[in-house]
């Protein structure tokens, strides 16, 4: 059987997934490796020729992972590269996703593994969920190659994110929560707080939030409903947030179950008068990673849509997608 690189969508689905350790920075070090082109890929490749194409970045961390997965599910095409750090792209080489074999690119490559996914993939939408560090290196590097991005990906310089994508004219989905229920709370807050500015002046705020323990910086989500909160009349800053990263903290006070320990998300915003007499509590609990990947999926396929239909607004929310009625 003769060896090529591997130009067509890979769309099988006999094999299990292999979640792998969570990546480290987004760069590229090693070759494009050449993939066996079996019977089984060509006639998948077949069925899949007219499905949107999906890059994820990176198919080694758990939440990367489970997107790739969802893109599957979708029935859309999973490109079978993923721009990953160095040392899984030398340790494990490549990982499966639902049966599809999805090459790891390192470092030195980057550039190369991007032209050759755009001359393969002309319609290509990248998902990133990296590292909050690789944040706005990573959308610089989508925004020069001119790909549209949907950052999944908390943290960075959430204004020089924007402001880089703005200037590249390149279509993209930027949001801190995926979620889409999640994302319907936020937007009842916001709206709440542009119906009723200043209604719980005086009033104090306590907000904790809990996420696995390889979640390093505060929860987006939090920031995103304390900037609606502020806008109500609470006098409250981001650093006041608490961030429970400890497990017995987060079985004992948050009452996260022991088995999704290693992937939540749970929110907490109390709010008290100043005599104590009166309270409210808003609370958001999430176990595991599928209603982001889904809502991540969702919001890929809005994109490609603004982007087929050339609309002159390029950077969009997932308050956007879900006013489009863009979820499955």
């Amino acid at each position: 059987m003769p060896w090529q690189v591997s130009a067509k969508p890979v769309h099988a689905h006999q094999l299990g997934s292999t979640p792998v350790p969570a990546h480290d920075m987004f760069h590229f070090r090693r070759p494009l490796r050449q993939h066996r082109v079996t019977r089984t890929h060509r006639a998948a490749t077949c069925m899949a020729a007219d499905a949107q194409h999906i890059m994820v970045n990176a198919c080694t961390g758990k939440m990367g992972h489970a997107t790739a997965e969802a893109v599957v599910r979708a029935g859309l095409t999973l490109v079978p590269y993923s721009f990953t750090g160095s040392s899984e792209a030398v340790a494990v080489g490549n990982v499966g996703v639902e049966g599809i074999p999805v090459e790891l690119v390192g470092p030195e490559e980057r550039q190369q593994a991007m032209e050759q996914a755009k001359r393969e993939y002309p319609d290509m939408i990248i998902i990133d969920f990296t590292l909050p560090q690789a944040v706005n290196d990573n959308a610089k590097f989508y925004c020069q190659n001119q790909v549209p991005f949907v950052m999944g990906t908390t943290g960075g310089d959430r204004h020089q994110l924007l402001e880089d994508t703005k200037i590249s004219g390149v279509y993209a989905v930027i949001a801190p929560q995926m979620g889409k229920q999640v994302v319907a709370f936020q937007a009842m807050m916001e709206m709440m707080a542009q119906q009723f500015p200043g209604a719980f002046s005086g009033y104090n705020l306590a907000v904790t939030e809990s996420h696995q323990v390889t979640k390093a910086d505060t929860s987006g989500t939090a920031k995103a409903v304390v900037a609606s909160l502020q806008k109500l009349g609470l006098d409250f800053s981001e650093s006041q947030i608490k961030k429970v990263r400890d497990k017995g903290a987060q079985l004992d006070e948050m009452h996260v179950p022991s088995n999704a320990l290693d992937g939540h998300a749970f929110h907490t915003y109390t709010l008290t008068s100043p005599d104590d007499s009166v309270s409210f509590q808003f609370q958001h609990n999430v176990c595991g990673r599928q209603i982001y990947a889904e809502g991540t999926v969702d919001a890929a396929i809005f994109l490609s849509k603004q982007v087929k239909s050339q609309t002159e607004q390029r950077i969009f929310n997932m308050i956007d997608v879900l006013k489009a009625g863009a979820m499955r």
